[in-house]
């Protein structure tokens, strides 16, 4: 009788885990149920578990998240981590002008990554660290969580089964009101409204609608953007005022190429000074020749042309229909997990493989580039072309 095969552990070295997208989506909502659960299972059925080790600047707070997660590793000495050559994955949820430095330390020390977005603050930052990646032949993830979220998994069923027919146009909306700190403390931290740490709206986004948009529609062409710093002072964590040097909105359109060498219109407002008249913080609606759907994390919703109501504009009589009573939900006919938890558990099972994880360093690096651009594009006032980036 063939005794099964021994679970394999991959100690995973977690920096940055106090933020609120690391400790609450990576750490409490991936990491920590694929722990419990026993790890993730393979192709061929065996596991593989993880141990977290966690990694802050605040020794205090580390020590204390540790003890009430029951992990028994942690530390503040992130270089140290990454030497310890017992460390296989080097993960990193921290200030995004921090990042390059640590991804690439990581790799040259023979350790797999896996990092949050933007990747660097600069796309030949980016560029160098997917070319570092290829020369070391670790395995890269980049988080792409929006992609793996049940709204959007839906959206994406609708555009392989044709239900658009031709794609004509995608409209975007995310965003709510982040408190000016003065009165009420800010949901964000103070560095995202600081431009000299790495912070701004289009800095942070642009690289989320990159991959959004070359997941649902195609490759994005042209960018047109323009930003603004709405909230020109913010107070900080201690409460003191300080100048927002980064922009707290962006508003842009792309063009996009379909795989069949369409184009589409792509427009996306974002902003951290609006307050949320929809169903979800963020939204998009696709329309096509044959039909439209309207997707947010997790609902999707889609009219058909046939069912397509007929209005007539009437500015002199009020509306008697209710337009969203028309739309029919679209049903997710799967147990669709957390985002987060499911892209760790394929970069995972990419790790042991010794393959390539499909979002990688060269795909964030797009996501850098389309946010260069769209500042690049507001500063001067026009359109600009996406050039391909190679190696």
């Amino acid at each position: 009788m063939t005794s099964p095969a021994p679970t394999r552990t991959l100690r995973i070295a977690m920096n940055g885990i106090t933020g609120r997208m690391g400790y609450r989506q990576h750490l409490v909502r991936s990491i920590l149920p694929i722990r419990d659960a026993g790890g993730v299972t393979l192709e061929d059925g065996t596991k593989v578990q993880v141990e977290p080790i966690l990694i802050g600047r605040n020794e205090s707070k580390i020590r204390e998240l540790a003890a009430l997660h029951g992990v028994e590793h942690w530390t503040t000495d992130l270089d140290g981590a990454i030497a310890d050559p017992s460390v296989d994955i080097v993960f990193d949820a921290s200030m995004t002008s921090l990042r390059a430095k640590t991804l690439t330390k990581a790799m040259e020390a023979g350790k797999h990554v896996y990092t949050e977005k933007p990747t660097a603050e600069t796309l030949a930052e980016a560029v160098e660290l997917a070319r570092l990646r290829e020369e070391t032949g670790v395995t890269a993830g980049v988080v792409h969580d929006k992609l793996y979220l049940p709204g959007l998994v839906k959206l994406r069923r609708l555009v392989d089964e044709g239900f658009f027919g031709r794609i004509l146009s995608l409209r975007g909306e995310f965003g709510y009101w982040v408190f000016e700190g003065e009165h009420q403390a800010a949901q964000r931290p103070s560095w995202n409204y600081r431009a000299q740490d790495g912070g701004g709206m289009t800095t942070d986004m642009f690289c989320h609608w990159n991959y959004v948009l070359e997941g649902i529609l195609g490759k994005v062409t042209t960018v047109s953007a323009q930003t603004a710093t709405h909230i020109p002072t913010r107070w900080d964590e201690n409460g003191d005022a300080y100048d927002a040097t980064a922009d707290d909105a962006a508003y842009g359109i792309f063009g996009i190429e379909t795989p069949d060498g369409d184009p589409v219109v792509a427009q996306i407002n974002s902003s951290w000074a609006v307050r949320v008249y929809r169903d979800e913080l963020v939204e998009f609606q696709v329309d096509g020749t044959h039909g439209s759907a309207v997707a947010g994390l997790n609902k999707c919703v889609a009219q058909q042309r046939a069912h397509t109501p007929k209005p007539v504009w009437n500015p002199d009589l009020p509306v008697t229909e209710s337009f969203r009573e028309q739309w029919m939900e679209v049903p997710a006919n799967a147990d669709l997990d957390n985002g987060f938890k499911l892209q760790w558990e394929e970069f995972l099972r990419d790790v042991v493989a010794g393959r390539e994880h499909r979002f990688d360093l060269l795909s964030a690096a797009r996501g850098v580039q389309l946010a260069e651009l769209g500042l690049q594009s507001s500063a001067e006032g026009r359109r600009l072309d996406v050039p391909e980036i190679s190696l």
